[in-house]
Parts: structure tokens; C-alpha cells; sequence
């Protein structure tokens, strides 16, 4: 919970208490985080509650009570909250309500303005199914409170019928002194866990008013397994849970199909390297394995797979250790030359009849040579394995198109995993392998009498991982019965044929919920891969029990309609979807056609600034923030702006503003864009000249020219150019960063309108911490704060008061145009808008960036 502003405003807003109660029953957990606060200021305030949650779990309730009157959110259907939500915007009304999503979690934001000396209570509820991994479930909670809170409480009550046989608790953010504030207990089938911090033992140090309190509170634990599986009934639903334990693990096959690509460079080549070292280092001697490395061809290390001795772990890991990067993105070439190889070594009897196979490809782009149509590729590839072994997709960073990983990846029976870019990322991608090293168990199908029950969702799997669970739900079609028999079938396992009595439990109707949850969870999975009447009824179906069970899904929305008395606005709350998001600027930028295009690999980094064509306005990605601020310069045609300029590398890169043919008298400012764009390296003494006519390069005295009718890829010493023709040009000068050039075209008898340029810039962490101008300055990381958001003169545009660079700004929500995917309409970004040609956004004021000329 965050009470807005900074320094002496924040003393009027007091956090009172913050409690989180957790019930896990049954693996299935039911959390309430409930905060209070006072205003005991003497204007009225408003008061954020703030919360992040689990990306699995799914919100059930929200409610807010102001003065002792209790203000209930209510779940609909996404098209109707949608509507119910424009309703209050275009009455003035501003959004309470936002959400991101984050690595392992996702963001509920809510906020209300309260009077003088009022009190507010927020309450939260979500749900979720923990899942077995490494032979514990686990639950995390978030505790960022970010002040000192009188009454802070987290209370963590267990229920396992089974029994539980262990139970740890820790916090990134524990201490030795706070690690005996947790307390521990558990016996037979109750645990509980208890973490109450005092305002002291809170605090960083003696006399600070910081926190300490800012991480993640983990919960692990397992329960007893007398037998493999246990199955438990409750009003006329089952939940069978199988965990067989024991058993030999499989021999394995894997194929580890590598992206290469010139993104893959730097940090991203080493960090797989290192992880695939790691699991160089588990793979046993009875497994067989290989190595395929796609960029714009496809290698291997061995033309079949091989089997784990000691001598060729040795060859492979000095292989790794030379792993480099080269050329764009056959994913296609890849991933079949892997599924053939695997193919033919089932066909030839190389491998171990009782072996588990499975392919792990990773990649950071998206395809562009060879067949660079992904519905085709998903095509072949399911074509080609024809549910043999699950393929895994890991997509690394946010070039990657991130569904088309998942749907060919959920139509092959695995999943797809989203590595993040970050200093763990070989942790990441070793912690993923560590997850499937070990199948025990193949085709395994649990079968239920069909003429007892109904609505049973997924009972069949195609590999079981040691230290996993498979878990099963259903309805009985008589719901007096209480007992059931259970078929078993998997490979080397023992059939069960037993019968379970129904037993009392603590949490009334714990199991139907959890069925529900399981099966919208599964509705929704498949619903990926689907297309035409079989998505719409699985999307129906999942609408239903959505709605039914109060679950904000994907299909449902939250709306929360604050009191009158407190400016009464309306706020929608939405589960993020991986990879849609409108605050991730980043991933919805990189998702539009000008990275798709097959003559620009996504080979694109994380961190990167770019211009968005129009009247030249700026939006920067502010990863951390999972948001974007964008600007306007307002200047006269002619005017030449510097946009970077890196004295390390010698880059810089200039751009000259056209207007229209002629004035727009109703125009107060007349529009311009960038009509040539200059870019140079000093160092190199290179300099490319780009206007919408022609593309030249001048390297020393001699020159090159280019039309935009021109398909070109151009290498030479320190110069990389790819021209797109009548879209866009790709350039990289030496080991600096890379740039997208795009051209719009517009018709040539427009009266007014002409053709002109926008730039984009890509692997911007490649340009020394020195870099400025009006682009550059913004390649260093930026941190702001957004308070107060109320009504602005434009009803759909809310206001804020945004903090930065010690600025107190006043800053509006709104969109810029991005033409890329629609060059003549644009497609809106929203962002955080400056006024003011950027000012005490940009250093220093625009009229520092206007130099003499292009070069």
C-alpha cells in the first residue's frame, strides 16, 4: 500500500495496519490482504493500495470501506465492465484502477481520495493452485509496505489431509534479527506460520524510517505419500492428486535447439553458455543428447544425437565454451533439423527404447530467413512430430513473439517459459531444465468410470518429472457418492485400483472451487492453440465459469465504482495476458510488423529509446516502470536536431525537420517531421545520409548511393546495411548500437502531407554511459513517480503530477501515433505526456539540441 507523494506530504497519510491471511487447503490457497489507513492531515488525500500478485492466481473479490461504508467491486464480463468503465470516463471521470504484469508477478493498483481525518480499509482476495516443483509446494507473497505500518501481520494456515511432512518459511528481505520473528509450527495434517514485525524491528536502522520490509515471503512445504496418489471428495467433486514417488527415472533425449543470431551477442551468447555448462554437468551417462545452432544458417555439433559418456561431455563442453554469434533468425531450419534428428534416432533404435525425448529451443527473435510465416512454422512442426515428445519454448528478453512460442509449444505437449534479460538469466534457464531433467514416467493417463462422472478436466500427460504432481478434478454426476475407482496407466507404473471414503474437511467448498480454477486454467490453454467454433466454445465455456465463480481471468474484468462523495470514478481491473499489457511499451512495441518483418530479425535488445514518426514526437521505455513518457519539439522546417551523439564511440546521429507543403491555418503550430536523418561514425569516418528519396553512404571520399526501390544488404569494414525496399532500412556501424529507419509514404498529390522518415533505435546498451542528446540522454535509466492522477481539461486524458529529475511536472495520459502498423491511421500508445518541449524532462531546453547541420 503507498500513500502518494514524497517528503513532507507523505506525514498526513498514515499506513495503520496491513494484514495478509493465507488458508491452503488441499495445495489450494485462498489469500485476503487486507490494509487500513488514516488521513490525519487536514486536506483530503488519496491513498494508493498497491499490491502485487502471483501471475497464477486469479482475484476474487475487492472491496473498499470509507467511514465504515463498504464499497464492493463487482466481476463482469470484460465487453461489459469495458462499457461500464468508457461510461465513467466520458462523464470526466478518471481510472482508478491499472494493473502490470511483471516476472512472477502482476500488479493491482487502486486509489481513492479521502477526506480529512477519514479512514479507508482496502480488502483483496485471490486464489490460486500451488503447484509441486522439486518435491515442495511452494507460495510466495510480496511484502512491500514501503513505510513503517503500526500493525503488520502475515498469518499462513495449512490444511493437507494427507499430512504434512515438512515446513519452512523465508524472506529475501529477512534478517538474523527478524529471522526468530517467524514462527513455525506443524503436526499431522495442520501447519501454520506466523510473521509479526514490530515498528522497530521494522526500520533499516535505529532512528530510520525506511522499511526493511521490501521482497518476497516464501512458504514451502510437502505432505506424506503412503501411497502414490490421493484422491479426496467433497460435495460432489474430486480432486485426485498423483505424486508416485520411488520410481527409476528414464533415460532421456534431449536436443537443444540454440539461437545464434546477431541480437544473441554480448551478455545474452554468454549467459547460455554459461547455463548450458551447467547442464552439461547433470546430464547422466544413460542419456543421449546434441546440439543445434540456428542464424541465418543451421549447425550441429553432431550429425546424430550421442550419448552422455564422459568423453563426449568433454568434447561437447569445450563446443559450448566456443558457441559465438552470426547472421539472423532460421528458426525454422532449426527447430525441424532438431525434430528430424530426434526423429530418426527413435527410427534407427539409437536411443533407449524406454527413454523420455523432449526439445528445448531457445530464442530472442523472431524468424526471418527461410520460412519466416510463424502460422506455417507451427504448421510443420506439429506435422512433424506428431505428439511424440513435448517441444519447450524459451523465449529470451521481449523481441521474441511470445504467443506463436506458446501456441506451437502447447500443440506439441510442452509449454513455453519467458527468460528474462536480466543478470540471472542463466540461472533461469538452468532452473527451467532442472524442472523437466528428470521424467519418471511416460504417457500417463488416469482413468475414471465414465458413467460416474462428468466436466473431468485434462487426466492425461505425456511425461511425469520427478518432484512434480499431477493433479486431476471432476464432478460426480450423483453427488451423494462417495467413493471411486481410479485407473492408473503409465508406463512401468503399478494400476491402482482403490477406493476412497469421504472424509470432513475445514474449508466447505474448497474442492469444487479448485476445480474450477483447473479447469478455466486448462478452458484457457487450450483456447490458445485453437481457432475458429472450437475457440469460441472453449472461450464460453471459460466466460461461464469465470463468471460464475467470481475469477478475473483474461475473459472478465473488475469494476469498482468509488462513492460519490469521493469524486466518484471508476476503475477496471484486468488479468494481464503474457506479452499484452498496454503499460509494457516495451513488449507491445516490439510486437508490432517493423520487427516482424523478415528483413529485421527481432534480433533486438531489451534496452532501447526510439522516436515514433508524426510531428516529431519522442516516447522513451522506462523498463523498470513497465510504462513510457513521450514529449513533442515544436521547431521550424530546417531545423536540425541532435538526437545522440556518443563522444566514446563516435556515433551520432542528427535529424531535419520538413513541414507541410503549406501552412495549416488551423493549425496554431505548424506540423514538421523528420525529413533527413543523419548518422555518422567519426571513427570509422562513415556517415549515411537518409532522406525519403535516397539512401547515400560516404565512407572517407568515396560515395554510395541507394533508392528506396532498392533491395540491398550491404557488408563491409565496420558497416552493416540492410535496405527493405519502400519500408525500411536496418544499419549497424561496428560493434555500436543498431538502428531502424522506416519510411512513410504518403500520396503524392496530398495537398499538404509529404513523405517522411522515422528512426528507431535498438541495442542502445552498446553506447558508452557518456551518450547524450535529445534520444541519448534517455539510454541511461530514468526513474519518475506518478501522483495524484485526476480529471484534465480533456474528459478521456486524465492529469498527474509527475516527480522527476527533482521536477514536480504536470504531465497528462495520453497516446501517440505509431504508423507502423497501420501508416495511415497510426495505432495509439499511451503514455505519460510532458508539455513544454519536454521541459524538466529533457537536460537543459530543446534549443540546446538544435545544431548547424546534419554532420
Amino acid at each position: 500500500m503507498e500513500p502518494p507523494g514524497q517528503g513532507k506530504r507523505m506525514n498526513k497519510l498514515f499506513l495503520t495496519s496491513m494484514k495478509i491471511d493465507s488458508k491452503i487447503t488441499s495445495r489450494f490457497a485462498h489469500n485476503v490482504i487486507t490494509s487500513r489507513a488514516v488521513n490525519r492531515g487536514n486536506v483530503h488525500k488519496e491513498v494508493f493500495f498497491d499490491v502485487e500478485l502471483p501471475k497464477t492466481a486469479f482475484i476474487t473479490n475487492f472491496s473498499m470501506t470509507i467511514d465504515g461504508v463498504t464499497y464492493p467491486g463487482t466481476i463482469k464480463e470484460k465487453e461489459v465492465a469495458k462499457k461500464q468503465y468508457e461510461k465513467a470516463v466520458s462523464k470526466g471521470q478518471t481510472a482508478g484502477l491499472v494493473k502490470a504484469s511483471g516476472r512472477k508477478t502482476e500488479k493491482f493498483t487502486v486509489s481513492v481520495n479521502i477526506e480529512a481525518a477519514s479512514k479507508v480499509t482496502f480488502e483483496l482476495t485471490y486464489e490460486e493452485l500451488l503447484k509441486r516443483q522439486f518435491g515442495k509446494y511452494e507460495m510466495f507473497i510480496k511484502v512491500k509496505p514501503k513505510q513503517l505500518v503500526k500493525d503488520f501481520e502475515i498469518e499462513v494456515n495449512i490444511f493437507e489431509p494427507q499430512g504434512i511432512t515438512e515446513l519452512e518459511a523465508e524472506g529475501t528481505f529477512i534478517t538474523n534479527d527478524l529471522q526468530n520473528i517467524i514462527k513455525k509450527t506443524f503436526s499431522d495434517k495442520k501447519g501454520h506460520i506466523s510473521f509479526r514485525p514490530t515498528l522497530d524491528q521494522q526500520r533499516t536502522c535505529a532512528n530510520c524510517s525506511q522499511s526493511v520490509l521490501d521482497g518476497d515471503f516464501t512458504v514451502r512445504y510437502d505432505v506424506k505419500r503412503t501411497a502414490p496418489d490421493d484422491l479426496q471428495i467433497v460435495n460432489g467433486y474430486f480432486v485426485h492428486f498423483f505424486a508416485p514417488t520411488n520410481l527409476p527415472k528414464l533415460p532421456k533425449n534431449v536436443i537443444f535447439v540454440i539461437d545464434i543470431s546477431g541480437s544473441m551477442s554480448g551478455r545474452e551468447i554468454q549467459q547460455t553458455r554459461e547455463a548450458l555448462l551447467k547442464i552439461l554437468d547433470d546430464i547422466k551417462e544413460d542419456d543421449f543428447f546434441n546440439f543445434i545452432l540456428f542464424g541465418s544458417e543451421v549447425q550441429t555439433w553432431k550429425e546424430t544425437l550421442i550419448k552422455a559418456t564422459p568423453e563426449n561431455l568433454d568434447e561437447a563442453r569445450k563446443f559450448v565454451r566456443g558457441i559465438d554469434t552470426a547472421g539472423m533468425t532460421n528458426l525454422h531450419g532449426g527447430i525441424m533439423r532438431g525434430i528430424d534428428m530426434l526423429n530418426a534416432a527413435h527410427e534407427r533404435n539409437l536411443v533407449h527404447k524406454r527413454s523420455a525425448s523432449i526439445i528445448i529451443m531457445l530464442t530472442d527473435g523472431q524468424p526471418n530467413v527461410g520460412i519466416s510465416n510463424t502460422q506455417e512454422i507451427q504448421e510443420h512442426v506439429k506435422k512433424a512430430i506428431e505428439g511424440k515428445y513435448p517441444l519447450y519454448n524459451l523465449g529470451f528478453g521481449y523481441g521474441v513473439d511470445y504467443s506463436f512460442l506458446e501456441k506451437m509449444a502447447l500443440e506439441n505437449k510442452g509449454l513455453a517459459r519467458r527468460i528474462y534479460p536480466d543478470s540471472d538469466a542463466a540461472l533461469q534457464l538452468q532452473g527451467f531444465y532442472d524442472e523437466v531433467s528428470n521424467p519418471m514416467l511416460t504417457d500417463i493417463e488416469l482413468n475414471y468410470p465414465e458413467n460416474e462422472i462428468s466436466d473431468l478436466t485434462k487426466n492425461s500427460f505425456k511425461h511425469f518429472y520427478d518432484g512434480s504432481e499431477i493433479v486431476v478434478a471432476g464432478r460426480f454426476i450423483d453427488n451423494n457418492q462417495n467413493h471411486l475407482t481410479v485407473d492408473v496407466r503409465g508406463e512401468d507404473a503399478q494400476q491402482t485400483d482403490k477406493a476412497f471414503q469421504e472424509q470432513e474437511y475445514i474449508f466447505g467448498d474448497y474442492i469444487e472451487r479448485l476445480w474450477a480454477y483447473l479447469t478455466i486454467e486448462q478452458l484457457l490453454e487450450k483456447r490458445i492453440a485453437a481457432t475458429g467454433e472450437e475457440k469460441e466454445n472453449l472461450t464460453a465455456k471459460a466466460l461461464d465459469l469465470s463468471l460464475k465463480y467470481k475469477f478475473v481471468t483474461p475473459l472478465t474484468s473488475m469494476v469498482v465504482t468509488k462513492p460519490e462523495d469521493y469524486n466518484n470514478q471508476d476503475g477496471i481491473a484486468d488479468k494481464p495476458i503474457e506479452g499484452i499489457d498496454i503499460f509494457k511499451i516495451l513488449l507491445y512495441l516490439r510486437s508490432q510488423p517493423v520487427f516482424r518483418h523478415p528483413s529485421i530479425a527481432s534480433d533486438v535488445k531489451r534496452s532501447f529509446a526510439f522516436t515514433v514518426d508524426g510531428d516529431p514526437h519522442f516516447i522513451i521505455s522506462v523498463p523498470q516502470k513497465e510504462d513510457a513518457i513521450c514529449f513533442n519539439i515544436n521547431e521550424n522546417p530546417g531545423a536540425v536536431l541532435n538526437l545522440i551523439n556518443d563522444p566514446v564511440t563516435g556515433i551520432t546521429v542528427n535529424g531535419e525537420l520538413i513541414g507541410d507543403k503549406r501552412a495549416n491555418s488551423d493549425a496554431k503550430i505548424q506540423n514538421t517531421y523528420f525529413g533527413k536523418l543523419g548518422i555518422a561514425n567519426k571513427h570509422l569516418d562513415l556517415k549515411l545520409t537518409v532522406t525519403p528519396e535516397k539512401i547515400t553512404i560516404q565512407n572517407g571520399n568515396e560515395k554510395t548511393g541507394f533508392t528506396w526501390l532498392d533491395s540491398v544488404t550491404l557488408q563491409q569494414e565496420g558497416l552493416t546495411l540492410i535496405i527493405n525496399r519502400k519500408k525500411n532500412l536496418v544499419l549497424s556501424m561496428g560493434s555500436s548500437a543498431s538502428f531502424v529507419i522506416v519510411l512513410h509514404q504518403v500520396w503524392k498529390k496530398h495537398p499538404l502531407h509529404q513523405d517522411f522518415l522515422g528512426l528507431y533505435t535498438l541495442e542502445s546498451d552498446k553506447l558508452s554511459e557518456q551518450t547524450h542528446g535529445l534520444l541519448g540522454q534517455f539510454f541511461h535509466p530514468i526513474d519518475f513517480t506518478i501522483l495524484e492522477i485526476h480529471p484534465g481539461s480533456d474528459p478521456k486524458k486524465p492529469d498527474a503530477t509527475m516527480i522527476v529529475k527533482n521536477n514536480e511536472l504536470t504531465v497528462t495520459r495520453g497516446w501517440q501515433k505509431d504508423y507502423r502498423r497501420d501508416p495511415k491511421h497510426g495505432v495509439d500508445i499511451p503514455c505519460w505526456f510532458v508539455h513544454n518541449n519536454g521541459a524538466g524532462l529533457i537536460d537543459g531546453v530543446h534549443t540546446d539540441y538544435i545544431v548547424s547541420s546534419l554532420f
